[in-house]
């Protein structure tokens, strides 16, 4: 019985310190990558290619693949990159219908060409994007 109280205390104690550690913004280390909302989501996709990462600041697999779309956005020169908040931005999240995330959409001049849904690794993600480049 004292380990299972040691193993429950220990469970509490991380659950409560990875709160507090990811409750901000994950960073957006690239500045190629835009921060899109209902202002300025349509002129941003309207033209060549975009790749939208559709997020949220409580979703673990959202925060493990934000590094990864803002290292493809320094790699991909004429390729648009934006995030949106899902929490924030709920009428354009119900428009693509995103019902699970993260969801990567490519947009190619303002249609969506192919939906990436979960977390990808960064050749995967990077071999799609490609196809989209050349």
């Amino acid at each position: 019985m004292k380990k299972f109280y040691l193993v429950l205390a220990a469970l509490i104690v991380t659950t409560i310190f990875y709160s507090f550690k990811n409750n901000s913004n994950p960073p957006v280390k690239s500045e190629k990558v835009i921060i899109l909302n209902q202002e300025n989501f349509n002129s941003t996709i309207k033209k060549g290619i975009t790749v939208v990462d559709f997020w949220a600041t409580w979703c673990r697999p959202c925060r493990m693949q934000s590094p990864i779309v803002d290292e493809l956005a320094t790699e991909f020169k004429k390729v648009t990159f934006g995030k949106v908040n899902v929490d924030q931005n709920r009428s354009i999240a119900g428009k693509y219908g995103i019902r699970s995330i993260p969801t990567l959409i490519i947009f190619k001049d303002g249609i969506e060409q192919e939906r990436i849904i979960g977390l990808h690794d960064k050749p995967t993600l990077k071999s799609i994007i490609q196809k989209y480049t050349k």
